[in-house]
């Protein structure tokens, strides 16, 4: 596996694994835990918010909003936005791989986010 990039298989379909990743309440529970997400349309080129709730680990005072740039919605194959001014660029890409789902982020440091998504899915909360 990549160093620079963090994955995680799923035992799930790549369409259950999908709706975890794009729809807000889903988002919520398992990327940064508590965080609110606001996706008025999912398509290139719009906006999104996500706000940081404060925690334990991050010892915010107030929620922290951010405003997102969607990059590009593939269906069951990638989601992708910029944090910032296409400064940061945050990917995730979903592959059927041993009868599951592989997810991966572009980038190293979403172990825990990821643990948090594998367990949501296989645990079957989602409808």
């Amino acid at each position: 596996m990549d160093p620079e990039k963090s994955s995680i298989w799923i035992d799930a379909s790549i369409a259950t694994v999908w709706q975890a990743v794009i729809e807000e309440q889903l988002l919520t529970q398992w990327y940064a835990p508590d965080s609110t997400w606001e996706i008025p349309k999912l398509e290139a080129g719009e906006e999104m918010i996500f706000s940081i709730m404060p925690n334990e680990q991050n010892q915010l005072a107030e929620k922290l909003p951010m405003v997102l740039t969607i990059k590009n919605v593939t269906p069951n194959r990638e989601f992708s936005f910029y944090l910032g001014v296409e400064e940061t660029l945050i990917a995730i890409f979903l592959q059927e791989e041993k009868n599951g789902t592989t997810v991966t982020f572009n980038t190293s440091g979403y172990g825990a986010s990821l643990a948090s998504l594998k367990v949501l899915v296989e645990g079957n909360e989602i409808c």
